[in-house]
């Protein structure tokens, strides 16, 4: 498979198998993570891999942080959103947080260093296709929490951008369109002054 093969036929697959992932194929996602483009080679990045039981941590962490953004904790009705926010870590058998770990480098420019945990991250779906993974990349304000940056003793200027859900696929998307480039591409060649 070449690249544009697998930018073209790469799909955020939600539903996956609750079978364990080889620790092979996740290393092998993380190293391609480590060789994404970042300015002045600041590495901005952090991961933390969770499967089997070390998904419970951020579970309790993030039903304890629901519990306080439900309108009605008490209800039958917030009892199952908080039900549903806690059960989140085990949407798949191996859980990527992606984290963002500014550099100190005096030259280091924040969006740059988000831009390459975005890119780190693309690099990890794209190889997670090619070994035959099913993988989404899930974001939200709950991950930004101090209770759950806690759990992962990240510093204040540190923040979630993410987490990557793994496992074997489950399902199949292949009715995904895109807008042409060209209609949202201006070519500027030519100097009008």
């Amino acid at each position: 498979m070449n690249v544009s093969e697998a930018i073209r036929q790469r799909r955020s697959l939600g539903r996956v198998k609750d079978t364990p992932v080889d620790r092979e194929k996740i290393e092998t996602m993380l190293e391609s993570a480590v060789w994404a483009p970042n300015h002045h080679r600041t590495e901005p990045w952090k991961f933390f891999v969770l499967s089997g039981e070390g998904r419970n941590p951020l579970s309790r962490v993030l039903k304890e942080v629901a519990h306080g953004r439900v309108e009605d904790p008490e209800s039958e009705e917030g009892q199952k959103r908080i039900e549903k926010i806690s059960r989140k870590p085990f949407a798949a058998p191996t859980v990527i947080v992606v984290a963002l770990s500014p550099s100190d480098n005096p030259k280091a420019i924040y969006i740059e260093d988000v831009c390459a945990v975005a890119a780190a991250t693309q690099n990890m779906l794209l190889t997670a296709h090619e070994l035959g993974l099913g993988a989404i990349w899930r974001s939200g304000p709950i991950y930004n929490t101090p209770e759950v940056k806690a759990l992962f003793d990240l510093r204040e200027d540190e923040e979630i951008l993410g987490l990557v859900f793994a496992g074997e696929p489950d399902m199949t998307k292949d009715n995904i369109k895109r807008i042409p480039f060209d209609e949202k591409t201006a070519w500027i060649d030519t100097d009008q002054q």
